[in-house]
């Protein structure tokens, strides 16, 4: 484990269950010196800003529906709202720069004139899904809090500049390939071990650009040059992650490994949703990037109530 990282932490405060047990938290420390936590998980509430996603493409077009999705699931409950204003579902087409800041932007800002709040009471935390570094700049500049980059830096260098100098809580991601072409022939000789050493190498890589290493989450990338097997391999083995010493993200709400393993269209995949949430929070993925917050909030509540202290 790396050394001074202790993302996982004796809970100092919850509902009475969870003091009760004293399980597990987690802690994030993000733009400005800001920290998220202790909690016992962070669900991460999707906000998409775009007509081509996979899941509610087109149900939120415009920044005005999107904060008002926002606002609904910062009520649900919801610990950090992640805008996206490009898809990155498998074959998706890029937007330029110019219109991803544009769809984008104006959800941040709403967010933060708003004042949505977090269940802590506290202002809500924000994330943006971009890998540009105009899009990230533009965003910190307007209060959020975090960058979820699909590309560890390998789409735009630039960005790598931008979060070592700002220093926002950034999600380090696995992907192989491009959206466009990532599901044409994914292979790996092991995946579980492939990735590892790609998270090695990033939080190497990041913390000597200036980054501390509190800052960083990872995330393996489910269906991001993925095939079933190696998403199933991925999700079994989450805690090889994790004995790097940095939270892990579990990002696989309604995706298409379900429809692979049990024939599900993508609006009918909630139920497999919350039955892996809450399998990977008992395996101590305590961070969760999900379309339905409620129903997230209520598989993690029982999980955490459920899992017995060390």
């Amino acid at each position: 484990m790396t050394q001074g990282v202790t993302p996982v932490k004796r809970a100092q405060g919850g509902t009475p269950a969870e003091e009760a047990q004293g399980g597990p938290t987690v802690t994030w420390t993000v733009s400005g010196g800001r920290v998220l936590g202790p909690a016992p998980f962070f669900v991460l509430g999707i906000v998409n800003v775009t007509p081509d996603s996979f899941y509610d493409g087109g149900s939120h077009p415009d920044p005005g529906s999107a904060l008002e999705h926002a606002a609904l699931l910062a009520a649900q409950g919801a610990d950090i709202l992640d805008v996206g204003g490009e898809s990155s579902r498998p074959y998706a087409d890029p937007v330029s720069a110019a219109e991803e800041t544009a769809r984008v932007l104006p959800v941040v800002r709403g967010i933060r004139e708003r004042g949505l709040a977090g269940p802590d009471g506290a202002p809500v935390a924000v994330s943006v899904d971009t890998y540009r570094a105009s899009t990230a700049l533009a965003v910190l500049d307007a209060g959020a809090d975090i960058v979820n980059d699909i590309s560890a830096c390998a789409f735009d260098p630039e960005l790598l500049d931008v979060v070592a100098d700002r220093k926002p809580g950034y999600v380090l991601m696995h992907s192989q390939g491009r959206p466009g072409t990532m599901q044409d022939d994914p292979r790996y000789e092991d995946v579980v071990d492939e990735i590892r050493a790609f998270f090695e190498d990033g939080l190497k890589r990041l913390t000597a650009a200036g980054l501390p290493e509190e800052r960083i989450v990872l995330d393996p990338g489910i269906g991001f040059g993925k095939l079933l097997e190696h998403n199933l391999a991925i999700l079994r083995n989450m805690d090889r992650f994790a004995e790097l010493g940095r939270p892990v993200l579990g990002a696989l709400s309604n995706k298409s490994l379900f429809g692979a393993l049990l024939g599900l269209a993508p609006g009918a995949r909630v139920n497999a949703t919350m039955a892996a949430t809450a399998v990977l929070a008992s395996r101590g993925v305590l961070l969760h990037r999900v379309h339905e917050v409620g129903a997230a909030r209520e598989a993690l509540a029982v999980g955490a109530a459920l899992r017995r202290a060390d």
